[in-house]
């Protein structure tokens, strides 16, 4: 996971119409990582949800199951 990124500090744009800016730099470095922490968000939460499906499904066997005594 990559870090947040930081703006521009004053007196890094030149402001000439540079081609990117670094302000269309930082813009689009945000976006990227604004995509990449809903998809974080978005895994996490369907991990959990699967994982207290699974839990449930294999509580659910073991519980009833009867363990053999070995010999």
């Amino acid at each position: 996971m990559r870090e947040k990124p930081t703006p521009p500090s004053d007196g890094e744009c030149c402001e000439s119409a540079c081609s990117p800016c670094v302000w269309d730099t930082y813009y689009d470095e945000m976006k990227q990582w604004q995509e990449e922490q809903a998809r974080l968000e978005s895994e996490r939460q369907a991990g959990g949800q699967s994982s207290k499906v699974s839990v449930s499904t294999i509580e659910t066997p073991s519980s009833q199951a009867k363990i053999a005594p070995h010999n």
